[in-house]
């Protein structure tokens, strides 16, 4: 995601279907004939279906240009060592006179983003060693082996000087629009951990949250999408999506899937998914996008209640 004052989701460029279609079939003709339908549309891509098998992404703004890259480099080397299927380029648009990005197509992912499916709370506990196993696995791959160019975070996601006055501004819009009640416990709590930046010890998804997750008709984890982000970065980056995603009581069960982790990694995990949810929640809000915008609401209450005296250091 950017790093903005105030929300810059507007596409620089737009891509319609239309475009999408002439694009993909100058690349790649052998995908001339078939049908090309909106997928999604996120903060960076505009997302078509083509046929029933293969999915395109499009940056639509210079800012992602470079994930799509970074995806094409990173994730082939590594998806064969993941619990769970991921979204891998098998198809890279090179850019040009036409679109001046490059652009990628991926095979389908089966499922529904976990946003969208809204997940009972029992699907949410079932959830929880599934994306511990996912993170371990990951976390655990040496990156000078799998991924030697990857680099570290270059857009501050745990540096608080520069993150800190971004949260407060869209709390302030979420209350306003009566979403939230006083955020001031929240951004406490972003206050007293404070992070300084991230420590890059680890191969990170960077953006694991709810519309990035896939999961089955039976809410069961089915794979992982849009690894744009992903970088060297502090494990607590992905940790959030316990906060994110699962209940306070499946935490337990989380960790005990992903392994020993000290508390400071823990704190930096909340402090992510308090900054994330309310970022998204703002967006989905703004964009119209009611199952994001609930999502993130209900990772934004449920880590209010955690906070709250009698709950504090429960998750």
């Amino acid at each position: 995601m950017p790093d903005a004052a105030a929300p810059q989701w507007t596409p620089e460029i737009a891509i319609d279907a239309a475009l999408a279609r002439r694009l993909i079939a100058r690349r790649f003709p052998q995908f001339a004939a078939l049908p090309v339908t909106q997928f999604g549309n996120g903060w960076d891509n505009a997302a078509f279906l083509v046929g029933d098998e293969y999915v395109f992404r499009f940056p639509a703004r210079a800012f992602a240009a470079p994930l799509i890259e970074i995806e094409a480099r990173v994730l082939p080397a590594i998806a064969a060592t993941l619990p769970v299927a991921i979204s891998v380029p098998l198809f890279v648009g090179a850019p040009g006179d036409d679109y001046p990005w490059t652009f990628a197509g991926y095979r389908v992912v089966p499922g529904v983003t976990a946003d969208r499916h809204a997940p009972t709370d029992a699907q949410r506990v079932a959830l929880a060693p599934a994306l511990g196993a996912l993170l371990r696995a990951l976390h655990a791959l040496d990156a000078r082996t799998v991924a030697p160019a990857l680099a570290p975070d270059a857009i501050g996601r745990l540096d608080h000087a520069r993150r800190f006055p971004h949260v407060c501004e869209r709390f302030a819009r979420l209350a306003d629009a009566g979403l939230v009640d006083d955020p001031q416990t929240l951004l406490d709590e972003l206050a007293r951990i404070a992070p300084q930046g991230s420590r890059a010890l680890a191969i990170v998804h960077g953006d694991l949250y709810a519309r990035h997750v896939v999961v089955g008709a039976d809410g069961t984890l089915a794979g992982v999408i849009d690894w744009g982000d992903v970088h060297l970065g502090d494990p607590g980056i992905d940790l959030a999506i316990a906060y994110l995603l699962l209940p306070p009581h499946a935490h337990a069960v989380f960790l005990d899937a992903y392994g020993p982790t000290d508390e400071r990694t823990w704190d930096l995990a909340r402090y992510r998914a308090i900054y994330h949810a309310a970022t998204t929640a703002d967006y989905a809000h703004t964009t119209g996008e009611d199952a994001l915008r609930d999502a993130s609401l209900w990772a934004l209450a449920n880590l209010r209640t955690l906070l709250t005296p009698s709950h504090h250091g429960a998750g």
